[in-house]
């Protein structure tokens, strides 16, 4: 998982963790919110994935099998759910023609089965929509969001985790996880205060690249992320958030439409956080820094801070 060169500025050399709650589970593949999604319909689209022989050894040559692809449905199930709560409340509507006119510009449903390859045409629409809603989204949030951090290397899983609960607790804990000793190569993995401007960061994004948790994540929160294809780890904390930098207009023509989608997907997060999302353990977690589902081993940690109580009356 490449977390790109924002992170990968920190030198550090070795993963992530997070819970569930939520309702209860019988009969459900996963639950978002108030809404469950059933073993059988999930099932039912699996096993029409895995009798598509053709898109199963495609993905087979990449590395991923059968567990992968009904993590990847799940996920889908998920997705799909937030982004219609989040269209219903910013009141974005995409409307069959907009799907179409998308699906025009492509060469039609096939040129743009990568999306998926085992939906059918239904599938790839709903698809497309949820794309489309995405990256409206995500023009609405990337000009002026920038966002101030404190940046901290971990050689480990282990020592990251610790370095992340520390930097959550504050105080004197977190200013020692700010000023660790140096590395034997005298380097110190810290960066304090780095402000990163979402309409810079947006054009450098990859698919995969979980950098974009940084612009959805809250002020307060704490998280960590692996730090390239070697083992290492960064914590990250948000130390600010602001929606009116200054942006130069001519970064925002160089986001292409996938990263806005990228970085719409992001402005789901703290929706997801809010709802609760409950994946059935047979297909494994939700994991908030990915905003996948993935093998319980392979989760990642972010740690939000608790809403302010309301003021007293």
């Amino acid at each position: 998982m490449q977390v790109g060169r924002v992170l990968g500025a920190v030198a550090v050399v070795g993963v992530v963790i997070s819970g569930c709650g939520g309702p209860s589970q019988v009969g459900s593949a996963v639950i978002v919110g108030d809404h469950s999604v059933s073993l059988g319909q999930v099932q039912s689209k699996i096993d029409t994935a895995l009798a598509n022989t053709e898109a199963v050894a495609q993905v087979t040559q990449q590395g991923f099998g059968p567990a992968d692809i009904a993590r990847n449905i799940v996920t889908n199930e998920v997705l799909h759910d937030l982004l219609q709560r989040k269209a219903a409340a910013d009141k974005i509507v995409v409307d069959d023609a907009a799907v179409d006119a998308f699906l025009a510009t492509q060469g039609g449903p096939a040129a743009v089965r990568q999306l998926d390859p085992f939906a059918d045409l239904e599938g790839i629409r709903t698809r497309v929509r949820d794309d489309l809603i995405a990256a409206e989204l995500g023009r609405r949030s990337v000009a002026g969001l920038a966002v101030t951090i404190d940046l901290v290397g971990a050689a480990s899983r282990d020592d990251a985790e610790k370095v992340a609960k520390a930097l959550f607790a504050g105080g004197p804990a977190a200013e020692q996880a700010l000023n660790p000793a140096p590395a034997p190569d005298g380097s110190i993995p810290v960066q304090r205060g780095r402000t990163l401007v979402a309409a810079s960061i947006a054009p450098q994004l990859t698919p995969g690249d979980p950098t974009d948790v940084l612009f959805g994540a809250p002020v307060g929160s704490v998280g960590m992320l692996q730090s390239g294809a070697q083992s290492g780890w960064t914590v990250f904390r948000i130390a600010d958030r602001r929606t009116d930098a200054p942006v130069d207009p001519a970064a925002l023509t160089a986001i292409g439409q996938a990263q806005f989608a990228q970085m719409g997907h992001r402005q789901v997060q703290t929706l997801a956080d809010t709802v609760g999302i409950k994946v059935n353990p047979r297909y494994g977690v939700w994991d908030p820094i990915t905003l996948r589902v993935v093998p319980k081993d392979a989760v990642g940690l972010l740690l939000l801070p608790q809403p302010a109580a309301p003021a007293a009356g």
